[in-house]
């Protein structure tokens, strides 16, 4: 800054200064002028200086600013994407979008014992059992989001909630499921054959409007929450509210993980729906006749409870529930009705099944096909029981008798092939043509992709 200054100065006076100054003495007026020229150059490259200061002190300000904004702008953008079937999109401040979706197509057969009867539903049938698109992800906060919607029949909404999680609690508003049972939670692109156990169904487990909260500590989770109904059945009037609940234990026993768990719901049907139904089809959907039915039961309360049990150690799993349902009726003998399920699976690859927050997930395949692999296989065996038949009401018994191959090719695609033998009684009148104890077959296949 020095030598520039000096420059101008310089500059400045050898321009005033005439050229025949060696040759000829000046006088004392040009002397004094020249002299008051100098000392106003002196004050113009003074004032100079200090403007030339403040540029620089406002460039450094600035400069320091636009570091600050770039240095926050990629804390707050900084994004990653990462390919799980499905990109999903994520932010260190918490943002995180995900699309979702799974395609299920069933092929199944059925015929009957003896092969003399003459039952609806008979032979082949196939069917896009679930076709569901949705999104998913989390907001800065500690709260997410879910939202998925099934397209066979128009847009029906599965999932449509808000959460958020502090620490071990997580508190869930909209349409979710309301802790019905260790199966009924597990996704059914996880489940050990194409249809879950047969009083899931019966019982009317569907996910329903409510606020709902879970906690989690150590080995220990609790559930429960206040629902209304499935979104789908909230029309003008519908006043009916559940209350349900939900206790799991689930340690860890060497290398083994367990879970004990067990639920109780309490339903009130409120005052614009009369009565309730449970029947049952024959492990495959595509078949729309019910072997097994209780008819239109009038009711104005519903109390269901269940016990679970599982186990996971290596590629070896078991699993057991039993549910009762009890139906008040007013003015009538209450009657209580009975499901439960056993099953037991082998993986014969080196693979194990998942479990997570109280229910079976999706398996992680250690050798993919593509990569070398086999992928992994699995077979299970399950014996389920339906009683529909208490205090008068004859909705018939449903055993069955069930095997499975599964072939998880990579993580999101599965192939399924099931056998079951469904035998009845108590049936007389529940299926025309059938007689009071008979017997069916039914063979089922599925191809899935879930992302």
């Amino acid at each position: 800054m020095k030598f520039r200054t000096t420059l101008v100065a310089g500059a400045a006076i050898m321009a005033l200064v005439p050229s025949q100054v060696s040759a000829a003495p000046i006088s004392n007026e040009d002397a004094a002028a020249l002299l008051e020229r100098l000392n106003q150059l002196e004050q113009e490259v003074v004032s100079l200086r200090a403007q030339l200061g403040n540029v620089e002190t406002v460039q450094q300000q600035q400069g320091e600013q636009v570091a600050q904004v770039e240095k926050v702008a990629q804390a707050q953008g900084n994004t990653s994407i990462k390919f799980k079937g499905a990109p999903e999109i994520k932010t260190d401040d918490g943002w995180s979008f995900k699309p979702r979706g799974r395609i299920l197509y069933d092929f199944n057969n059925l015929s009957s014992v003896p092969s003399t009867i003459n039952i609806a539903g008979e032979g082949f049938s196939n069917e896009a059992r679930r076709v569901r698109l949705g999104v998913q992800g989390s907001i800065p906060g500690g709260f997410g989001y879910k939202l998925e919607a099934d397209l066979l029949d128009g847009v029906e909404i599965t999932d449509a909630y808000l959460d958020y999680e502090a620490g071990g609690l997580t508190v869930t508003l909209g349409q979710h499921n309301n802790f019905q049972s260790l199966e009924e939670l597990s996704s059914s692109n996880d489940t050990s054959f194409i249809e879950r156990s047969a009083f899931t169904d019966a019982f009317g487990f569907q996910r329903k409007v409510g606020i709902s909260g879970a906690y989690k500590t150590g080995d220990l989770l609790l559930q429960g929450g206040v629902f209304t109904d499935n979104i789908d059945d909230l029309n003008e009037g519908n006043d009916s509210i559940n209350l349900d609940s939900r206790v799991v234990f689930a340690p860890k026993l060497g290398n083994a993980q367990l879970h004990l768990g067990g639920s109780v719901h309490w339903t009130n049907l409120g005052d614009t729906i009369p009565s309730l139904r449970f029947r049952q089809r024959p492990l495959i959907h595509s078949v729309d006749t019910r072997f097994i039915d209780t008819g239109n039961m009038t009711a104005d309360e519903q109390l269901t409870y269940g016990l679970e049990a599982a186990v996971i150690s290596g590629r070896f799993h078991a699993a057991a529930e039993s549910h009762w349902a009890k139906v008040s009726r007013p003015g009538l003998v209450n009657p209580t009705f009975f499901g439960g399920s056993v099953e037991a699976g082998m993986f014969l690859t080196d693979d194990t099944r998942e479990y997570k927050g109280g229910m079976f997930k999706g398996i992680k395949v250690k050798n993919p096909v593509g990569s070398g692999g086999s992928g992994a296989w699995q077979v299970n065996i399950r014996y389920d029981r339906l009683d529909l038949t208490d205090a008068g009401i004859i909705g018939g018994t449903q055993d069955g008798y069930m095997a499975s191959l599964i072939w998880t090719p990579v993580d999101y695609v599965r192939f399924l092939v099931n056998y079951g033998h469904l035998s009845y009684g108590n049936a007389l009148g529940i299926v025309t043509g059938a007689p009071d104890d008979y017997s069916v077959d039914v063979i089922g296949a599925r191809a899935q992709i879930v992302f």
